[in-house]
């Protein structure tokens, strides 16, 4: 019996200092965002990053310089109410480019930015442009 209340007291202090709980740090990371650097080029191309940004020739609206058309076109595949005003909204717009953009996938950049641009031999030109600040 006294060796069992000897060996209690010599190991009581040893629970004292037991960490409480055992935790790992977690460092939360930026999220992937492969169009970044095209959306970037495109801003610049556009609109030299000018948010609010309007070209009367062609009503083209905001960063990526999107055209009534474009608009009816989103409204129509998503269910969506936009309106030409709307794409001065930054982040409407960016959703916009993106559903695009997205339909084409991450890797083709080239084809995404013809796209955006529109089609015929203006595109190549387009696509130059953007490339150089890729």
């Amino acid at each position: 019996m006294l060796t069992i209340l000897v060996t209690l007291t010599l190991l009581f202090p040893l629970s004292l200092f037991a960490p409480a709980e055992i935790s790992l740090p977690i460092q939360q990371r930026e999220p992937i965002n492969p169009f970044k650097p095209l959306i970037n080029a495109i801003g610049a191309v556009e609109c030299d990053y000018d948010t609010l940004a309007y070209n009367p020739e062609e009503m083209a609206t905001g960063y990526f310089q999107i055209r009534p058309i474009r608009i009816e076109d989103y409204n129509r595949r998503t269910g969506s109410t936009y309106e030409l005003t709307d794409m001065f909204n930054y982040q409407i717009a960016e959703k916009v480019f993106l559903y695009y953009a997205s339909e084409i996938g991450p890797y083709d950049l080239e084809k995404i930015s013809k796209s955006w641009n529109g089609s015929g031999p203006k595109t190549i030109e387009y696509w130059n442009k953007v490339k150089k600040l890729l």
